[in-house]
């Protein structure tokens, strides 16, 4: 039983990543109901938190069917976090994840996300600073370090696990990296196998299908898996993986209906949570993910963005469960 604090997670979590502008209650909905262990919110900004900045407060919102779930916050000054960290336990998440791996411009070049693994003391003492400031769990997901003259994360999770954190998320990129190139498992492995680490280690990083999660964890022997993009669209990968590590059997594929259906079901969400033309407007970036794969679909998805109202995109969805009855993806 892997366990989080309190927190128990079962053997083998699958985590769904926090994701920018992906992972709001509307997305985590539709991957919870597929089978996701542990859920996080889009990552926080500080700074916006203690300013009451109506983007980062709206990302506070949290729902019982999520449990667990964590907030996940970023920033460069440690006073702040520690602030934020407190505003953000009063909503009573099941725990506070610390994101040290943000890759993009306007957080690294500003101090915070992935840039702190230029600072590992600072690191340290901000990440005292939060867990101190709140009683719930604290967790922290980083990467392997800055650019490959710097890969320091045995170092990083020994000094994190000493001062207090539950569990360590580890992607097995760079920062320089970004996304790109495979992710390299093999040093998340080497924290995991360190007879000085307690906590649990989960690995991040191009787990798409259920044959690579089998193969990641034989291999690589992290507690769990962390996925994101590949859940983008396909919030099922959970419980096929899970049905895989089971059984060695691959559930069938969903089909159009599956697919039309969680869909409108996050669509659904989304406007119930953001109001008509706003839940709208942002399931807009969902519908390729949802029918990649789809034979000339092009035409549909112009249709689809172009939809301003619930009723046109529901007889646009309807057409497409008509369209491609029985097609295989």
């Amino acid at each position: 039983m892997v366990k989080i604090g309190p927190i128990e997670l079962g053997e083998f979590p699958l985590l769904l990543a926090p994701m920018e502008d992906v992972s709001d209650p509307p997305f985590r909905a539709v991957c919870k109901a597929n089978g996701a262990d542990l859920m996080y919110t889009e990552f926080i900004s500080s700074e916006g938190l203690i300013r009451d900045a109506a983007k980062s407060v709206q990302k506070l919102d949290i729902f019982e069917y999520e449990r667990p779930i964590g907030i996940q916050l970023f920033g460069s000054d440690i006073e702040t976090m520690g602030s934020c960290t407190e505003i953000a336990s009063r909503v009573s998440p099941d725990l506070i994840d610390i994101n040290y791996g943000c890759p993009v411009k306007n957080v690294a070049c500003r101090g915070a996300g992935a840039a702190l693994l230029q600072d590992i003391p600072k690191m340290v003492r901000m990440t005292e600073a939060v867990v101190k400031a709140t009683h719930l769990p604290v967790t922290v997901k980083t990467r392997l370090g800055w650019d490959d003259s710097t890969k320091n994360i045995e170092d990083v999770a020994e000094r994190l696990q000493d001062i207090g954190i539950q569990a360590l998320t580890i992607h097995g990129r760079t920062r320089v990296q970004m996304y790109k190139g495979e992710a390299d498992w093999t040093l998340i492995a080497r924290v995991r196998e360190n007879p000085r680490i307690k906590i649990p280690i989960f690995g991040n990083g191009d787990i798409d299908s259920p044959e690579k999660a089998l193969a990641y964890k034989n291999r690589y022997g992290v507690d769990g898996i962390m996925i994101g993009r590949a859940s983008i669209g396909y919030p099922w990968i959970f419980n096929e993986i899970k049905h895989y590590l089971k059984t060695g059997e691959h559930l069938p594929a969903p089909t159009i209906a599956d697919r039309v259906e969680v869909c409108r079901n996050h669509l659904d969400f989304s406007i119930r949570w953001k109001g008509e033309k706003v839940g709208i407007f942002e399931m807009r970036r969902h519908y390729a993910n949802y029918f990649k794969g789809l034979e000339n679909f092009k035409p549909f998805r112009a249709e689809l963005v172009m939809a301003d109202t619930y009723g046109e995109v529901t007889e646009i969805l309807g057409r497409i469960t008509e369209q491609y009855e029985g097609a295989l993806v």
